[in-house]
């Protein structure tokens, strides 16, 4: 059957900022031509509000985490931040505000809270764009693809893209993964071929924005669990993404998996630690005989990643439908 005659649906699913819609943007670069020109300068002031916040996040953390700045002169910065914070026209990078950014970023002490960012709530992007102000703030500035990818703006309706990959149609939904917003998702439930979920590798220390109390990776898996198990997912395909391995990698040389699986005795190396956490997701599953769950290890930002895992993952879906006559 070619593609004009069947579409192939596929929910993103998944707990706040574990890639989502950054995947769902990889597949507008990959099978829908990109941004243009125009969709690329509207990013510009997503980017610019980004910084923004992330840097005022960053001067709360210190406050936080009682992390002194190196001089007066940067810590009449963070002053002047705050009260920018409250006066800047949203989206918008006057040269007074790069100047403060970038004496910032210069700062001991700014660079230590970044460093313990699991500690209070900062956004991935933040190190990527402070330490890149020169090009960003350049009068010219148009955002390339990574900034459009690391770009955050709040997702709280499904969103749908449509592309066409191996001759089939795909249609992909997101929804906002905040849990006041997951009630939408079930809208589209409905025929769809394949799960892939998406959990962050790198959120074994951190807490979630809506309740500092629990621990990202424990709602990752309390989620998974609801919909690996649930019975209207039964005869739906079921990928893993375990994302932004890159983050993971670097951060599991600092700070022990222990700290979240206290039972866990491994070395904390890349590959036994993402092993570990891979078998707690898989462990979940409570009909591994029938219902095999297809893992990857992914980095969301990284286009050639994402095409890769993909083409695999939509080879995989083409199989099973063909295997049980929906094809």
């Amino acid at each position: 059957m070619g593609s004009s005659e069947k579409s192939i649906k596929v929910l993103l699913l998944g707990a706040e900022e574990s890639g989502k819609s950054t995947i769902m943007k990889q597949m507008k670069i990959l099978y829908r031509g990109g941004y243009t020109k125009e969709e690329q300068l509207e990013y510009k002031a997503v980017v610019y509000g980004n910084i923004l916040q992330a840097a005022l996040a960053i001067t709360s953390g210190m406050e936080i985490l009682q992390i002194k700045f190196d001089t007066p002169t940067t810590t009449d910065d963070g002053k002047k931040l705050q009260k920018l914070g409250d006066t800047v026209e949203e989206g918008t990078m006057p040269s007074e505000l790069v100047e403060i950014l970038k004496s910032l970023w210069r700062d001991s002490g700014f660079q230590a809270a970044i460093e313990r960012s699991a500690e209070y709530q900062l956004t991935d992007s933040a190190a990527y764009y402070l330490s890149d102000l020169d090009r960003i703030s350049a009068p010219d500035y148009i955002p390339n693809d990574l900034d459009v990818l690391y770009a955050r703006v709040k997702n709280t309706e499904i969103v749908e893209e449509q592309f066409t990959l191996k001759d089939y149609n795909f249609r992909m939904f997101v929804g906002g993964g905040q849990r006041s917003e997951r009630k939408k998702w079930i809208t589209c439930f409905e025929d769809a071929a394949c799960i892939i979920f998406c959990a962050a590798l790198n959120s074994y220390d951190m807490a979630l924005v809506e309740d500092e109390e629990v621990n990202r990776m424990h709602e990752s898996l309390h989620l998974f669990n609801s919909i690996c198990n649930h019975k209207f997912f039964a005869g739906t395909s079921l990928v893993l993404f375990l994302n932004k391995k890159d983050l993971f990698k670097e951060k599991i040389s600092k700070v022990p998996l222990s700290t979240c699986f206290p039972n866990y005795s491994g070395s904390n190396t890349f590959d036994d630690a993402s092993n570990y956490i891979k078998q707690q997701f898989e462990d979940l599953n409570t009909n591994k005989g029938g219902k095999p769950i297809y893992t990857h290890m992914t980095c969301a930002v990284d286009t050639k990643d994402i095409e890769s895992n993909f083409s695999t993952v939509a080879d995989t879906i083409i199989k099973n439908l063909k295997e049980c006559g929906q094809l």
